[in-house]
């Protein structure tokens, strides 16, 4: 029996690639072929194709909704689309090609299952091949998915296609991935997105689509409890007089009541009482449900805490080694002063060392003299005030910072703890 739409697995993925890789058209077929587009969605698009002299409907004018964007016919901000299949529920953020918007890379990608990193078949490997596959490995992402585009404008040669994959996976050898899947198509006709590609029966593997549908999303999350405090409620009223609930969303492992648990960073324990979901009451929250604890005993839990379990402890640390992907023109300077933000705590922080840089071309850790936009590099930050952490690797949530600018608010960078 088919799932219901509720029901159903879903997935989320981003696009990764270069500027002109075809990522925006690559989507919008996407949601052509398979039918996820309303008729009044397509007139506007074929209208403004039109407008813009072009034979043709433009299926990229989909995803890139910005007024720049359409005039420029590049991606800006990160464009999220939905749709569904029988088989499965898809979120699909389209995120920039251009290096100066790594930083909306970022974000698209930081919540994905899959990583759809997009090739020219006529350029191969580019730098940003390189640094937006090294970004989707860093931020932990299990499934990469190389689209070889534009296979229409190179005959579809097998050749091409072998070659882009052979130097793509001597390169991949060094991320930490789960798995890779090589798919020649083109994005602007058709060939190997929904439908198996006429114009390549060399390729007998699965298209994009089918690839989507069978890639296996169960999550590998940590079994430790991690329950970061957000804030704290007291109603105050005739019928809940004493009242004291933790609200928050699960990071990490589940709660059930009559848990034996740990408050960080007290150190206080007592027990799980109640767990409640809206009006709902609960035995058990697992990780990413956001929900209100309320403890047995009466002790002091502040926003910004974490409930824990008795085991498989976070760290709790003022010295933190991070990877950051850096966002800001002006490099950091050792001993500079940022906002720090991790989970539900806001800290200052220092950049105590920089300790060095990564060559996103050959994966290789080099001295760091300065910094630019767009550079990957590890650094010691030292805090205030401790903060309870796992490495990203443990624990995607308490694992990752920001890092903002004091004094013109802006966000530098962002990390993953080591």
């Amino acid at each position: 029996m088919e799932n219901s739409y509720l029901d159903m697995e879903l997935l989320r993925f981003t696009t990764a690639g270069s500027v002109d890789d075809g990522k925006s058209t690559l989507i919008g077929r996407l949601l052509y072929d398979s039918k996820s587009i309303f008729e009044d969605q397509l007139e506007h698009v074929a209208n403004s194709s039109k407008r813009r002299g072009l034979d043709h409907t433009d299926l990229a004018l989909l995803t890139d909704g910005l007024k720049d964007e359409r005039e420029q016919g590049i991606t800006i901000d990160v464009a999220y689309r939905y749709f569904a299949t029988p088989k499965r529920k898809f979120i699909i953020a389209d995120t920039p090609g251009h290096i100066q918007y790594t930083r909306n890379m970022v974000t698209g990608a930081s919540t994905a299952n899959v990583a759809l990193i997009l090739i020219d078949a006529r350029k191969g490997l580019v730098e940003q091949t390189f640094r937006h596959s090294y970004i989707a490995s860093l931020l932990q992402i299990p499934h990469l998915v190389v689209c070889i585009n534009k296979m229409d404008l190179v005959n579809y040669d097998e050749e091409i296609f072998r070659s882009i994959q052979s130097e793509y996976a001597r390169f991949a050898s060094k991320l930490n991935v789960k798995g890779i899947s090589f798919i020649p198509i083109s994005a602007l006709h058709g060939d190997n997105v929904v439908n198996s590609s006429e114009n390549m029966p060399w390729y007998e593997e699965r298209t994009l689509l089918s690839t989507l549908e069978q890639i296996d999303v169960s999550k590998t999350t940590s079994a430790a409890v991690r329950f970061p405090v957000q804030t704290v409620i007291r109603p105050k009223n005739d019928t809940y007089h004493d009242y004291r609930g933790y609200a928050g969303r699960v990071a990490g492992g589940q709660l059930a009541v009559g848990d034996s648990v740990v408050v960080l960073p007290s150190g206080e324990t007592s027990t799980v009482k109640q767990i409640h979901l809206m009006d709902e009451e609960l035995s058990v929250a697992s990780t990413g449900m956001s929900v209100v604890v309320s403890l047995a005993d009466d002790i002091d839990v502040s926003r910004g805490d974490m409930i824990t379990g008795l085991t498989g402890s976070p760290r709790l640390q003022q010295d933190i080694e991070a990877t950051l992907c850096w966002f800001s023109r002006k490099g950091p300077q050792p001993r500079s002063r940022y906002t720090l933000m991790h989970s539900n705590n806001e800290v200052k922080a220092m950049v105590k060392n920089l300790n060095f840089k990564y060559d996103v071309n050959s994966l290789t850790r080099e001295g760091v003299d300065t910094v630019s936009v767009n550079d990957i590099i590890n650094v010691t930050l030292r805090t205030n005030k401790p903060l309870i952490t796992d490495k990203y690797a443990e624990n995607r949530t308490t694992g990752a910072l920001i890092l903002v600018d004091e004094n013109t608010n802006e966000t530098v960078a962002a990390g993953m703890i080591c």
